[in-house]
C-alpha cells in the first residue's frame, strides 16, 4: 500500500528508532510517546485493523504479543499495557494494524 506511513516504515523509506524485528514484524518507537515506553509493534502485512489481522492471519497476532512482551522485558522490566485502537472514533490514526506498547512507569487507568 503506497500511501501507507507504517508501510513506508517497515520498507525503509522513512526513518524509524526500530527496536526489534523479526520476519513479519516491525517494532518502533512511537514519534509521541505516551509513557517512557511506548513502541508500535506492526506486521508488515498490511491490514486495517487488528480485528482484520485476526481473521487474515491469527498467527501474526501471536507474534505480535510475543513481541511486544520481549520488548518489555528489554525496556520495562517486564511489565507493559498492549493496546489497539480500532476504528477512528477509538482513537486509530494510522489505518495499518498495530500494538501500543507502554510501559517504564506505573500506568493509569482500570485494571482488573
Amino acid at each position: 500500500m503506497t500511501d501507507c506511513v507504517f508501510c513506508a516504515i517497515v520498507a525503509g523509506d522513512i526513518p524509524a528508532e526500530v527496536v526489534a524485528t523479526t520476519d513479519n514484524v516491525v517494532a518502533f518507537r512511537d514519534i509521541a510517546p505516551k509513557a517512557p515506553l511506548h513502541v508500535l509493534v506492526v506486521p508488515r502485512l498490511h491490514v486495517a485493523t487488528v480485528g482484520e489481522l485476526a481473521h487474515t492471519a491469527p498467527e501474526l497476532v501471536a507474534e505480535l504479543v510475543t513481541v511486544a512482551q520481549q520488548i518489555a522485558r528489554e525496556h520495562a522490566e517486564g511489565d507493559f499495557r498492549l493496546t489497539f485502537n480500532t476504528g477512528a472514533s477509538a482513537g486509530q490514526t494510522v489505518f495499518h494494524a498495530h500494538g501500543h506498547v507502554l510501559g517504564g512507569r506505573v500506568l493509569e487507568g482500570e485494571g482488573a
